[in-house]
Order: C-alpha cells, then structure tokens, then sequence
C-alpha cells in the first residue's frame, strides 16, 4: 500500500551491488550529522519515529560541524562516541545525512567500524564530491570536492564493506549535492525522493515511508496514538440546529 501511494516520488532501486537485505533484528541505530549541524539540529523527526520503535538512537556531535581540520578527524570522534555508548559487541545500523555519509563511510572502512554494522543508509551524501564544496573554506570541503584525494582513498577501501547492506537517497532538487547523481552510489540500492531542500530529506515522510518499509519496522505505536488522539480532537462537532 506504501508502495503505491509513493510510486510518484519514489524511483525504483538502481545500480545496486547486491539485493537490499535489512537486518534481522535492529535495536540501535548510529545517526550521523552532516556540515553545520548537530546532535539537536539533526534527525529530530527521524530520530522521534525511530525511538518510538524502540530502537535506541546514538547522535553524537562532532566537532567542528564545519570538518575544517578534514573528515578523518570527525570519523575518529564517531569511532570513540559510539564505543562509549555501546556495549563492545552490540549490532547497529548507521544512517548518515550529507557530509556524515562520508564521516560513517572513513569510520566503517577504514577505522573498523564495520565490525558491528549490519547496515549503511545515507541521505543526500556526496559520494562522488559536490562542486559546492569550493564555495566552503577548510580541509573537510577541500576533500569533498570532486576528484579530491579524500575521495579516491574512500574509493579504494570500500571493498572493505564486504557484503554490507546499503541504502542511497537522493533528491533531483538538491542544491548542495551538485550534482545530485554524486548520490548515487554503485555498491548501494539507489532510491530517488521528490524533496525541494536538501536539509529536509531527512524529515522527508517519503523518505521516512520507504526506510521504515525497507527496514521492515512496524508502525510506531506512540506515534499511532498520538495521530488518533489528534484526529478525535479535529473530528467536526455536530451543533443542534
């Protein structure tokens, strides 16, 4: 039924390296914050709809939001934040706006965090560079410039992802990513979204329909509640004439 309501702005799976396969159980997700953002600007809607699943949510900052000493530097923050907020052998996904797609991706490549991951989902991710990144000072834009030598190592690690389930949104109005197919990604299940603003994808309800879908995440039931207690409160009241 999702499905079809959304047919009109979602473009099917392309370019995927393998099926797309959720993980069996999900009890913890990673949320990774993009340029200028942080634990309270990010993910608030997702994060609401994920937790109201009973599925723990760690959203670390990481520092300095602009990445003007380079990308490496806030992987290494995302390795040590997520040690300490779970248990060492604890299973997780990670979901990763923008920039953070290329954070998580030199944390799980190259730092050893795909030890534990049971999934990759990222969101408006320049994974090939975007040229609005000349328009940005520091060491992170320089590296997330087309044809960056930051970007040509991630491509030459990224075997190291093995067999990991991976998920790409994009957006064709993105203003950030340009282009917006630097998102696509060949190793991932490509998914297009209809959305106008690159900040929103994330608070995106296409986005939201389809990831729950694909995850396999039954409805929130908090959520549910709330939606009919709004529903009551806005059913039209019949006055006696």
């Amino acid at each position: 039924m999702i499905r079809t309501l959304l047919l009109p702005l979602i473009s099917l799976p392309c370019l995927a390296a393998s099926e797309w396969q959720p993980p069996s159980e999900i009890r913890h997700a990673v949320l990774v914050h993009g340029i200028w953002e942080n634990e309270h600007r990010a993910f608030r809607s997702l994060r609401a709809e994920l937790e109201a699943r009973g599925i723990h949510c760690v959203v670390p900052s990481l520092k300095p939001a602009t990445a003007i000493h380079g990308i490496r530097p806030l992987a290494t923050q995302l390795d040590a934040a997520v040690r300490l907020s779970l248990p060492k052998d604890e299973r997780f996904i990670v979901i990763a706006h923008s920039m953070g797609g290329l954070v998580s991706r030199a944390w799980l490549q190259d730092l050893g965090g795909i030890r534990n991951c049971d999934a990759l989902i990222t969101i408006a991710s320049p994974h090939h560079g975007t040229r609005m990144a000349y328009a940005h000072p520091g060491q992170g834009a320089a590296e997330m410039r087309p044809g960056s030598a930051f970007l040509a190592e991630l491509q030459a690690t990224e075997d190291h992802l093995e067999k990991l389930p991976i998920l790409s949104y994009r957006t064709p109005w993105d203003g950030v990513i340009v282009p917006h197919e630097s998102s696509v990604w060949p190793r991932a299940t490509n998914v297009e979204i209809a959305c106008f603003l690159h900040a929103r994808m994330t608070a995106h309800p296409a986005l939201h329909a389809d990831l729950f879908d694909r995850l396999k995440l039954p409805p929130a039931p908090a959520l549910a509640k709330r939606a009919e207690a709004r529903r009551i409160i806005s059913r039209p009241r019949a006055f006696p004439r």
